[in-house]
């Protein structure tokens, strides 16, 4: 079922919380050091300050435990949206749901900015309390759901403020349940499915839900070492998930029976340790030598991948191909993005490790979506609901 956005509810002269993702890195001396979570929100938020709403803006910011911690005050990321917004006042307040909060709340006019403070200064907030949730809820007529890389906890700011409002997504999260929804839903085919990292274990979920919707699914990465153990290669030092040695065989058994192209390294670079100036070859997969691990896919299986990749009309990526931080074992990764920035088709970018490593390598701009949540984007693969979603009002 679709979910109302910010376009389908009058926010004029209203009172609107909107729950955004300012969890950003701050320097030593407290400073935002990358403000592209910031940036992200932009959208959302003039689009309310346009209408001439009255926003009310809360997240979290590190792990304070539910304590004030000044090392996490929100101050510094007001500063900042301030200088984002130059023509717009934004007041700090200096406590989530207290006095200060209430007063600016209070004193502000139609399009100005109230920043409250840390909500995870507060236990209640983890904790979704109804008392806490209810407290945020009254300060305001409407919440906007725009934090993704959230949704998938419940808590007070992101789930527990709608039983006492009326909920609807901001552009962020709207863009994500639109194209990943869409993509998962009713994908234009052929779609393939492209899965990295390290466990199989983390991935279960995932694989078992994509192997329902995909033609292909290419599985890189640490993960690939199990999958080889359980067709009896030898893998030498590799990373093993020893636990889901069966499970691999049942999914590869499954992909047989619907039909689905399970692609697995056809060769793998390894080396004589895990670091990044460690001696290092390329040899089949089944032909991984005593004493030596796996760290990236080969050159065979980049090519194969790539293939795949370009012929697909829905590409949707989660994991890097292998340990990409070490730039002789990136390249797997690299060939993999490169490959995705080529397709014609859509092409998602599921969070975490492949966000940032498509970033890092330069093609975010060739990709049709990247995904700002990399455990929510995660359990949206699996099918779970989320909690942070599930909350919105249907349209």
């Amino acid at each position: 079922m679709a979910k109302k956005t910010i376009e389908d509810v009058n926010v004029e002269g209203k009172k609107v919380l909107v729950r955004v993702d300012f969890n950003v890195p701050l320097t030593e001396d407290g400073v935002v050091s990358d403000d592209k979570r910031i940036v992200a929100a932009l959208p959302t938020i003039r689009y309310l300050l346009e209408h001439n709403a009255k926003v009310i803006l809360c997240s979290h910011l590190g792990r304070p435990k539910g304590k004030v911690d000044p090392k996490y005050s929100l101050e510094p990321v007001g500063q900042r949206l301030a200088e984002l917004l130059p023509d717009t006042r934004v007041w700090f307040a200096t406590d989530t749901i207290g006095e200060s909060a209430k007063a600016a709340i209070e004193d502000m006019k139609e399009g100005e900015i109230v920043l409250l403070e840390n909500t995870r200064f507060h236990p209640e907030e983890e904790a979704n309390d109804p008392a806490f949730a209810k407290a945020l809820a009254s300060m305001a007529d409407l919440f906007v759901s725009d934090a993704f890389g959230t949704v998938h906890r419940a808590h007070a700011s992101t789930a527990g403020v709608a039983d006492y409002i009326p909920a609807v997504a901001g552009f962020l999260i709207g863009k994500e349940l639109g194209v990943m929804g869409e993509a998962l839903e009713n994908p234009v085919r052929p779609f393939v499915a492209i899965l990295g990292g390290a466990k199989v274990a983390d991935k279960i979920g995932v694989i078992k839900n994509l192997l329902q919707k995909c033609d292909s699914l290419i599985i890189g990465g640490g993960m690939a070492y199990t999958f080889f153990k359980a067709m009896g290669y030898e893998i030498g030092t590799s990373l093993l998930d020893e636990n889901s040695i069966d499970l691999a065989k049942e999914l590869m058994t499954e992909a047989r029976v619907r039909g689905v192209n399970l692609l697995l390294p056809v060769d793998t670079v390894v080396a004589t340790e895990y670091a990044a100036d460690a001696e290092h070859k390329t040899v089949p997969a089944n032909a991984i030598p005593s004493g030596w691990m796996g760290l990236d896919i080969g050159e065979k299986s980049c090519e194969l991948f790539r293939k795949t990749i370009l012929q697909a009309k829905t590409v949707i990526w989660n994991g890097p191909m292998g340990v990409f931080e070490f730039p002789a074992f990136a390249e797997g990764t690299k060939k993999v993005a490169a490959a995705c920035a080529d397709c014609e088709g859509t092409t998602i970018i599921g969070g975490g490790d492949s966000a940032s490593a498509v970033k890092k390598l330069g093609f975010a701009d060739r990709m049709t979506h990247i995904s700002t949540g990399g455990g929510a984007s995660l359990e949206f693969l699996e099918g779970k609901t989320l909690p942070g979603v599930a909350v919105l009002n249907d349209k």
